[in-house]
Protein backbone atom coordinates (compact mmCIF):
# COMPACT_ATOMS: atom_id res chain seq x y z
CA UNK A 1 0.00 0.00 0.00
CA UNK A 2 1.57 3.45 -0.99
CA UNK A 3 2.53 5.76 1.97
CA UNK A 4 0.09 8.36 0.36
CA UNK A 5 -3.35 5.81 0.45
CA UNK A 6 -5.76 6.52 3.18
CA UNK A 7 -8.01 3.76 4.06
CA UNK A 8 -11.72 4.45 3.77
CA UNK A 9 -14.15 1.04 4.02
CA UNK A 10 -12.55 -1.85 5.78
CA UNK A 11 -13.92 -5.61 5.59
CA UNK A 12 -17.16 -4.80 8.00
CA UNK A 13 -18.02 -1.58 6.35
CA UNK A 14 -17.95 -3.67 2.92
CA UNK A 15 -19.91 -6.55 4.75
CA UNK A 16 -22.67 -3.90 6.21
CA UNK A 17 -22.75 -2.22 2.61
CA UNK A 18 -23.00 -5.53 0.74
CA UNK A 19 -26.23 -6.96 3.06
CA UNK A 20 -27.85 -3.82 2.43
CA UNK A 21 -27.28 -4.00 -0.93
CA UNK A 22 -28.77 -7.47 -0.99
CA UNK A 23 -31.87 -6.07 0.93
CA UNK A 24 -32.37 -3.79 -1.93
CA UNK A 25 -32.09 -5.81 -4.77
CA UNK A 26 -34.68 -8.36 -2.95
CA UNK A 27 -36.84 -5.62 -2.42
CA UNK A 28 -37.03 -3.58 -5.91
CA UNK A 29 -37.65 -6.97 -7.84
CA UNK A 30 -39.74 -8.05 -5.03
CA UNK A 31 -38.29 -11.52 -4.67
CA UNK A 32 -35.74 -13.30 -6.73
CA UNK A 33 -37.80 -14.89 -9.42
CA UNK A 34 -35.85 -14.39 -13.14
CA UNK A 35 -33.06 -12.33 -11.15
CA UNK A 36 -29.43 -13.03 -12.67
CA UNK A 37 -26.23 -11.60 -11.07
CA UNK A 38 -23.50 -10.64 -13.53
CA UNK A 39 -20.22 -9.32 -12.08
CA UNK A 40 -17.79 -7.53 -14.54
CA UNK A 41 -14.28 -8.63 -14.39
CA UNK A 42 -12.70 -8.95 -11.78
CA UNK A 43 -13.65 -7.08 -8.59
CA UNK A 44 -17.24 -6.86 -9.70
CA UNK A 45 -17.39 -10.71 -9.82
CA UNK A 46 -16.41 -11.18 -6.39
CA UNK A 47 -19.47 -8.65 -5.22
CA UNK A 48 -21.85 -10.46 -7.62
CA UNK A 49 -20.87 -13.85 -5.72
CA UNK A 50 -21.38 -12.36 -2.10
CA UNK A 51 -23.93 -10.74 -3.27
CA UNK A 52 -25.37 -14.27 -4.29
CA UNK A 53 -24.97 -15.41 -0.99
CA UNK A 54 -26.54 -12.85 1.46
CA UNK A 55 -29.72 -13.43 -1.10
CA UNK A 56 -29.51 -16.84 -0.49
CA UNK A 57 -29.35 -16.22 3.09
CA UNK A 58 -32.22 -13.86 3.25
CA UNK A 59 -34.36 -15.52 0.99
CA UNK A 60 -33.37 -19.10 0.71
CA UNK A 61 -32.97 -18.91 -3.15
CA UNK A 62 -30.45 -19.90 -5.54
CA UNK A 63 -29.32 -16.50 -7.86
CA UNK A 64 -27.55 -17.52 -11.21
CA UNK A 65 -23.67 -15.53 -10.87
CA UNK A 66 -22.12 -14.94 -14.45
CA UNK A 67 -18.52 -13.03 -14.89
CA UNK A 68 -18.44 -10.77 -17.60
CA UNK A 69 -15.28 -10.07 -19.10
CA UNK A 70 -15.47 -6.41 -21.25
CA UNK A 71 -12.05 -5.41 -22.45
CA UNK A 72 -12.66 -6.02 -25.58
CA UNK A 73 -15.82 -3.62 -25.67
CA UNK A 74 -13.90 -0.76 -24.15
CA UNK A 75 -14.06 2.43 -26.59
CA UNK A 76 -10.75 3.27 -25.72
CA UNK A 77 -9.30 -0.16 -26.88
CA UNK A 78 -6.99 1.57 -30.12
CA UNK A 79 -5.83 3.90 -27.62
CA UNK A 80 -3.67 1.66 -25.58
CA UNK A 81 -0.65 1.17 -25.62
CA UNK A 82 -0.72 -2.13 -23.70
CA UNK A 83 -3.24 -5.35 -25.27
CA UNK A 84 -5.50 -5.64 -22.75
CA UNK A 85 -6.05 -8.82 -20.24
CA UNK A 86 -9.10 -10.82 -21.40
CA UNK A 87 -10.59 -12.71 -18.60
CA UNK A 88 -13.17 -15.51 -18.39
CA UNK A 89 -16.49 -14.50 -19.20
CA UNK A 90 -18.78 -17.09 -17.87
CA UNK A 91 -22.83 -16.66 -18.14
CA UNK A 92 -24.59 -19.30 -16.47
CA UNK A 93 -28.25 -18.84 -17.50
CA UNK A 94 -29.82 -17.08 -20.67
CA UNK A 95 -30.12 -13.68 -19.65
CA UNK A 96 -33.29 -13.69 -22.21
CA UNK A 97 -36.12 -12.24 -20.26
CA UNK A 98 -34.35 -12.41 -17.19
CA UNK A 99 -33.68 -9.01 -14.73
CA UNK A 100 -29.78 -9.02 -14.92
CA UNK A 101 -28.32 -7.05 -12.18
CA UNK A 102 -24.59 -5.80 -13.67
CA UNK A 103 -22.54 -5.75 -10.33
CA UNK A 104 -18.97 -3.60 -10.65
CA UNK A 105 -16.96 -2.12 -7.80
CA UNK A 106 -16.78 1.27 -8.62
CA UNK A 107 -18.09 3.42 -11.00
CA UNK A 108 -16.62 6.54 -12.64
CA UNK A 109 -17.02 7.45 -15.94
CA UNK A 110 -19.82 4.95 -16.80
CA UNK A 111 -17.65 3.62 -20.20
CA UNK A 112 -17.05 0.55 -18.36
CA UNK A 113 -20.78 -0.29 -17.84
CA UNK A 114 -21.41 0.74 -20.82
CA UNK A 115 -19.34 -1.47 -22.93
CA UNK A 116 -20.94 -4.26 -20.04
CA UNK A 117 -24.29 -3.45 -21.87
CA UNK A 118 -22.72 -4.18 -25.00
CA UNK A 119 -21.39 -7.40 -24.00
CA UNK A 120 -24.05 -8.59 -22.22
CA UNK A 121 -26.73 -8.06 -25.06
CA UNK A 122 -24.34 -10.61 -27.13
CA UNK A 123 -25.59 -12.94 -24.91
CA UNK A 124 -29.45 -12.35 -25.05
CA UNK A 125 -32.02 -9.67 -24.11
CA UNK A 126 -32.48 -9.36 -20.52
CA UNK A 127 -36.18 -8.01 -19.48
CA UNK A 128 -34.24 -5.22 -17.59
CA UNK A 129 -30.86 -4.39 -16.96
CA UNK A 130 -29.93 -2.86 -13.45
CA UNK A 131 -26.66 -1.93 -11.65
CA UNK A 132 -25.32 -2.30 -8.32
CA UNK A 133 -21.92 -1.04 -7.27
CA UNK A 134 -19.94 -1.12 -3.89
CA UNK A 135 -18.36 2.81 -4.33
CA UNK A 136 -19.73 5.78 -7.12
CA UNK A 137 -16.68 8.22 -7.83
CA UNK A 138 -18.64 10.64 -9.75
CA UNK A 139 -17.37 11.88 -12.26
CA UNK A 140 -19.69 10.32 -14.99
CA UNK A 141 -19.11 11.06 -19.12
CA UNK A 142 -22.38 9.03 -19.75
CA UNK A 143 -25.58 9.29 -18.57
CA UNK A 144 -25.16 5.83 -16.36
CA UNK A 145 -26.50 5.86 -12.67
CA UNK A 146 -26.42 3.20 -10.11
CA UNK A 147 -29.73 1.51 -8.99
CA UNK A 148 -27.76 0.28 -5.90
CA UNK A 149 -24.82 2.14 -4.79
CA UNK A 150 -22.48 0.73 -1.29
CA UNK A 151 -21.12 4.61 -0.96
CA UNK A 152 -20.64 7.78 -3.01
CA UNK A 153 -17.03 9.10 -2.25
CA UNK A 154 -16.80 11.83 -4.67
CA UNK A 155 -13.11 12.68 -5.89
CA UNK A 156 -10.71 14.53 -7.47
CA UNK A 157 -9.47 14.03 -11.29
CA UNK A 158 -6.09 13.18 -9.47
CA UNK A 159 -7.41 10.55 -6.79
CA UNK A 160 -7.98 6.70 -7.16
CA UNK A 161 -9.81 4.44 -5.49
CA UNK A 162 -8.66 1.07 -5.17
CA UNK A 163 -10.85 -1.84 -3.96
CA UNK A 164 -9.01 -4.53 -2.35
CA UNK A 165 -10.67 -8.48 -1.37
CA UNK A 166 -9.92 -11.46 0.14
CA UNK A 167 -10.72 -13.40 -2.89
CA UNK A 168 -7.33 -12.08 -4.50
CA UNK A 169 -5.12 -12.80 -1.31
CA UNK A 170 -5.96 -9.45 0.60
CA UNK A 171 -8.14 -8.11 3.33
CA UNK A 172 -10.97 -6.47 2.59
CA UNK A 173 -11.05 -2.73 1.93
CA UNK A 174 -11.52 0.67 0.00
CA UNK A 175 -8.60 2.97 -0.58
CA UNK A 176 -8.27 6.21 -2.06
CA UNK A 177 -4.98 7.69 -2.76
CA UNK A 178 -3.60 10.33 -5.22
CA UNK A 179 -2.30 9.33 -8.61
CA UNK A 180 1.11 9.94 -9.75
Amino acid sequence: MPEMAKELLGKKDIERILSRIAHEIIEKNKGTEDLCLIGIQRGGVHIARRLSQKIRAIENAEIPVGSLDISLYRDDLGMRKEHPVVRKTDIPCDVTDKRVVLVDDVIFTGRSIRAAMDALMDFGRPAQIQLAVLIDRGHRELPIRPDYTGKNIPTSGVESIEVQFEEDGMEDKVLIQAMG
